[in-house]
């Protein structure tokens, strides 16, 4: 039988395919369609054609052998110019995706017919765009209109600069992307460039034979100082590091808090708590038993924050460069502020003993810990006292000092006995509860590694987290009973498809994910249990996290899925992000609290446009702090080669397996190419390489031992070959024939100890031959490094 064409009537309509794709969400694949369709083996090479092209245009995703409707975009986003279609109109697609949800779908742009040549974007410009879904048939799957130009595409390398002898020199790009593709720099293109220093290059030549070549147009700084690492991280993003003069003069001439419009609290007792190295205290907390008889047992709980929003008015030039900034980006070795520091570490940090500007909230809480009512109040405050969470737990567990002692019985238990009630009703209402310790990286005074540190968890951690999670409800609960225009902090629940893979996943631990009516965070959390205190526990944290959607800002409301709450806004740091600013003003307007207020004219879709913006610059120094950590720990271990190290497969690919050093927390690659001689199919759904001869596995989780073989500190990448451990024997029986020598991998099934040593044995004879053809020059091409 002669295979249908795509023009032939019995073929299926493009929309129909589309339609049956989305009524069955990450559940199908070529061979359903073709079932449900009646088509035969003849007619696939036109179906897959046509899902290439749905594919590729953005009305459906692929993810392995599924497919899928694409993730809905939010109202507002960043997007970035890719290309014309073949009618000359641009197209964009979302500048933050996650690769999760398949190939990011395409955005047509309507360019306003009213607007000047220099607003006009063009491909590799970022714009912020007010998107809606297209008309039904449209081969692009949304339409997206151009609020603003953010920034124009650049030509430019960043990287550190190589002298050589004879003049000019070579660029090292900071990229790992671009990581061993140097540059040349001509002598005429260096400028003052000298041997280490961190410059920008704009590329005059990228084609024809030999090395691409660059001039340097900005030396940004050199490596030999002891902040170079976090500057590469800075400039790579371009985050602003310089505020104008005007918000500078502004910040210079802004007075201290009076009590004016203010409320006088300056006898009330609030201390802040933070972590010892804390430069700026925004937040003081305070409680005490509730004296009002029909809530016996209950609190009254005060947080009082900063009142930046008198400092920060709409409009001005310490507003422009706020919301340009929009959150403060943290390094270990410097910060860099959302507000300049006569803002931000003197007029509204709540120093002991100064009086200061506070936007109050007063909660009262049950015996159950249940919030039951809550008032805000513009005040001037006075802290008792600075106290770091280490220290203020030593008090309660009995190890008072000379400034805790005081205050122990008077405004610390209090403050615990308050935690304890509120903590009953958190457990109640069971947010998500992940286990994923934090390292804290500590330098010495040249600014180099010292060590790596898992910081304690406290309950002192938790209290302050609990307040300010009630507060933040407060907020939103204030500003929604007033239908006042807000910033949400929102946190969907994980997609239909994700949910359906981490059970797939479970199932091979032989757990079981019950996915009964409306999806909460309880369900997560009991397979968390499950696990807690068993070698998995690591592994499953780590699927379930990567479940999960991301957290974002937003001016429509759509709930906070892992806190399990309803309505949520930042509130409580108004001197590191900009939400949180918003949010002040906010609540400025609705309670008539006076100046600094959030402007009248203001619109539920400005605030989207300004939510869009700020969950992007919260993305971009979450990436920024995450290189930088990398770069400084790969310097630390750059003299380490050679030496092995204990770790987890952290994440497993096509390209090979990434092993987080249990030592450091570093993440390396281990390249799929040195595992042996055995070809490894990557299976998807299982987080796992399975060897198509050998049957040995690789999951994500396992227990390795692996040696370091090379580490480009200036990148930030680590690759690693892979010693012991990790490798278990698949089930034999449950491996079916695929084609072209694949195979795919059923249950993984339990090994003896015989066969456990032989496989072992197997790993250790390929590795030992690889590294010696390396050694000898004869592997070639094999021998050199795959960045990660």
């Amino acid at each position: 039988m002669s295979s249908k064409r795509r023009d032939d009537s019995s073929f299926p309509e493009r929309d129909a395919i589309v339609a049956f794709i989305k009524a069955h969400p990450g559940k199908i694949g070529t061979r359903e369609i073709a079932r449900e369709f009646g088509l035969k083996n003849a007619d696939r090479v036109a179906l897959k054609q046509l899902l290439r092209e749905l594919v590729d245009d953005g009305t459906i995703r692929k993810h392995g052998r599924r497919v899928a409707e694409p993730a809905v975009l939010p109202p507002t986003l960043l997007a970035d110019v890719t290309s014309r279609d073949k009618d000359g109109e641009l197209l964009a697609c979302p500048s933050e995706w996650d690769e999760q949800d398949g190939t990011p779908p395409k955005i047509l742009l309507h360019i306003p017919r009213r607007v000047r040549p220099e607003f006009i974007p063009g491909v590799g410009d970022r714009v912020l765009l007010r998107v809606e879904p297209s008309e039904r048939g449209d081969r692009i799957p949304y339409r997206g209109r151009v609020i603003k130009l953010i920034d124009h595409g650049k030509s430019r390398v960043l990287g550190i600069f190589r002298a050589l002898p004879g003049g000019g020199g070579r660029l090292q790009p900071v990229d790992k992307k671009q990581a061993g593709r140097e540059l040349n720099i001509a002598a005429h293109d260096a400028g003052d460039a000298q041997d280490g220093d961190l410059v920008s290059v704009t590329i005059v030549r990228s084609r024809g034979f030999g090395l691409a070549s660059g001039r340097v147009r900005e030396r940004l700084g050199s490596l030999a100082t002891e902040k170079a690492v976090s500057l590469i991280a800075i400039h790579s993003h371009e985050i602003p590091q310089d505020f104008s003069v005007a918000a500078l003069a502004e910040a210079a001439d802004a007075k201290t808090a009076t009590l004016k419009g203010r409320e006088d609290w300056r006898e009330l007792p609030l201390i802040t708590i933070d972590p010892p190295d804390a430069k700026d205290h925004d937040d003081a907390v305070h409680a005490e038993p509730d004296s009002d008889p029909a809530n016996e047992g209950g609190f009254i709980l005060t947080i009082a924050i900063a009142d930046v929003a008198y400092y920060v008015r709409p409009g001005s030039a310490l507003d422009r460069d706020a919301l340009q900034r929009g959150n403060s980006v943290y390094f270990p070795d410097r910060v860099v502020p959302m507000l300049p520091e006569r803002i931000s570490n003197d007029l509204c940090s709540l120093k002991p003993g100064e009086p200061r500007g506070a936007l109050a909230v007063r909660i009262v809480v049950g015996a159950d810990g249940r919030k039951r009512s809550h008032s805000f109040h513009r005040i001037l405050m006075r802290s008792a006292a600075k106290l770091a969470y280490a220290q203020a737990q030593a008090a309660i567990d009995g190890r008072p000092d000379d400034v805790t002692g005081p205050l122990l019985e008077t405004v610390l238990r209090p403050l615990y006995d308050a935690y304890a009630a509120v903590k009953r009703a958190r457990d109640e209402r069971d947010p998500l509860d992940l286990e994923l310790p934090e390292r804290k990286i500590v330098l010495k005074p040249d600014g180099t590694v010292d060590r790596v540190i898992v910081p304690e968890r406290l309950d002192a951690h938790r209290l302050i987290e609990e307040f300010m999670i009630l507060a933040n409800v407060a907020a939103a609960e204030a500003l929604e009973k007033k239908a006042l225009p807000l910033i949400y902090r929102v946190h969907d629940q994980p997609s239909v498809e994700k949910v359906h893979n981490l059970s797939e996943f479970l199932k091979t631990l032989d757990l079981s994910f019950a996915k009964q009516g409306a999806l909460r965070p309880t369900q997560f959390n009991r397979v968390l249990a499950m696990v807690k205190g068993h070698e998995a526990e690591p592994l499953v944290n780590e699927v379930v996290l990567r479940s999960q959607a991301q957290a974002e800002y937003a001016a429509e409301n759509y709930g906070h899925f892992g806190l399990n709450l309803r309505r949520y806004a930042h509130f409580t740091s108004p001197i590191r992000r900009y939400a949180d600013l918003v949010v002040h003003r906010a609540l400025l307007r609705a309670l008539n609290l006076g100046d600094g207020a959030l402007p009248a004219t203001e619109t539920v879709e400005q605030l989207g446009e300004v939510a869009a913006q700020i969950s992007m610059t919260e993305r971009r120094a979450m990436k920024a702090e995450r290189e930088t950590v990398d770069r400084l720990i790969a310097h630390f271990l750059a003299d380490r080669i050679g030496a092995t190290f204990a770790g987890r497969i952290s994440g497993v690919t096509k390209a090979g397996l990434f092993v987080k050093l249990t030592e450091t927390g570093a993440d390396g690659l281990v390249p799929i190419r040195s595992l042996g001689l055995d070809y490894f199919h990557y299976d998807e759904a299982r987080h796992a390489l399975t060897g198509s001869r050998s049957g040995v596995v690789y999951r994500l989780g396992d227990s390795v031992e692996v040696r370091l073989v090379e580490a480009a500190p200036i990148a930030g990448a680590l690759r690693f070959e892979l010693i012991d451990g990790g490798g278990t024997i698949a089930s034999r029986r449950g491996r079916a024939h695929v084609g072209r020598g694949e195979r795919k991998l059923g249950h993984v099934g339990k090994t003896t100890k015989k066969s456990k040593a032989a496989n072992k044995a197997s790993i250790k004879k390929a590795n030992k031959s690889a590294a010696s053809k390396a050694k000898s020059g004869r592997a070639g091409q094999a021998s050199k490094p795959r960045k990660g």
